[in-house]
């Protein structure tokens, strides 16, 4: 009976002691140290923030010069059409595995249709369309913007005021999907793009 207390008050005592150990070395130092060298990230942040013009707009001039927000242009639609459009895709290059081995050469061309799918309509507009767009396009469809408006606003605006992204119109996909004419909206059937052109009146509305 003595041995057995004597083995637990011994053991106790060694948990105890292990238990302060631990705790003492979540605010011990162990092991050399040396001070840090590198400047603080923040601090060299705040000091080029401070070395700015206070309006950083000024020196990039109105929005409505920025070429990065001109969409590309195109026509109106008048009258309703429906066509299709198979994307296909050339390789400019060949593609190989990490072995070397040839998968694909150059000037393969494929429909990439095959292996993916768009999950939602593309609306494309003039600008001075959208409320069409709005009222049109569900809240998953993208509405992509076209260039050469003549209202002079510019995609950040416009999606500001109207409370949803809005895209630009790229001269690559404007000639991938050979789009002539706005509006039209875009989704795929099948392994074919399906454009439907529509035809409304400068009011926003469908003509009667």
């Amino acid at each position: 009976m003595v041995v057995f207390q004597s083995t637990l008050i011994a053991g106790l005592i060694a948990g105890a002691i292990l238990l302060a150990s631990v705790a003492h070395a979540d605010t011990a130092t162990i092991g050399r140290t040396w001070p840090i060298v590198e400047p603080d990230a923040m601090a060299e942040i705040e000091a080029r923030a401070a070395r700015q013009p206070a309006n950083m707009a000024e020196k990039f001039g109105p929005r409505s010069g920025w070429s990065a927000l001109k969409g590309a242009t195109l026509g109106t639609a008048n009258a309703d059409r429906v066509r299709s459009v198979v994307p296909f895709y050339t390789l400019d290059t060949e593609i190989r595995l990490p072995d070397g081995k040839l998968l694909y050469p150059k000037g393969f061309t494929f429909n990439p249709l095959t292996y993916v799918t768009l999950p939602q309509r593309l609306v494309i507009v003039h600008p001075r369309d959208l409320g069409w767009a709005t009222r049109t396009a569900a809240l998953t469809d993208w509405i992509i913007l076209t260039g050469g408006d003549a209202s002079g606003q510019d995609a950040l605006s416009l999606s500001e005021k109207v409370g949803r992204p809005l895209f630009i119109l790229e001269e690559r996909m404007k000639e991938r999907l050979g789009l002539t004419v706005a509006p039209v909206m875009v989704r795929q059937v099948g392994q074919k793009l399906e454009l439907t052109e529509v035809r409304i009146d400068r009011k926003g509305g469908r003509p009667q």
